[in-house]
C-alpha cells in the first residue's frame, strides 16, 4: 500500500523493513520520538549532518519533562570543539524545552 504526500508517493512504515530510516536534515530536530539510550548518539549524529549541511545554528527540542533528554544533550554538547554555544531557546522557540546550538565558523 503507499499513500501520497507532497513528494510523491512514499511506502507505509510497514514496507520500509528493518534498517535506519533516513530523513532530511533541517535546522531542528524533534528528540521527543526517541528513547533516553537514542538520545545521545542521535544528537551526536545529527550535528554532524547539520554541520556538513551548512547549518550555523540548529535547535535541538528535547521537552521539559524531568530534564534527563536535556542533561543528555547539553553533555554531549559540551564534548563537542565544533560548538561555539549553546543555550534555552526564546520563549516562542520552546524556553527550557530547546536548546539552540550555534557552532563555530568554519
Amino acid at each position: 500500500m503507499k499513500r501520497s504526500n507532497d513528494f510523491g508517493e512514499a511506502p507505509c512504515p510497514d514496507e520500509l523493513g528493518p534498517g535506519p530510516v533516513v530523513l532530511p536534515v533541517e535546522d531542528f530536530i524533534d528528540l521527543h520520538p526517541f528513547r533516553p539510550g537514542e538520545i545521545g548518539d542521535l544528537t551526536d549524529d545529527y550535528l554532524d549532518a547539520a554541520r556538513l549541511a551548512g547549518f550555523s545554528e540548529v535547535t535541538l527540542i528535547h521537552g521539559r519533562g524531568t530534564g534527563s533528554a536535556r542533561a543528555i544533550v547539553r553533555s554531549r554538547l559540551a564534548k563537542r570543539a565544533d560548538v561555539a554555544s549553546s543555550s534555552d531557546a526564546s520563549g516562542e522557540g520552546g524556553g527550557a524545552g530547546a536548546t539552540v546550538v550555534r557552532f563555530k565558523a568554519r
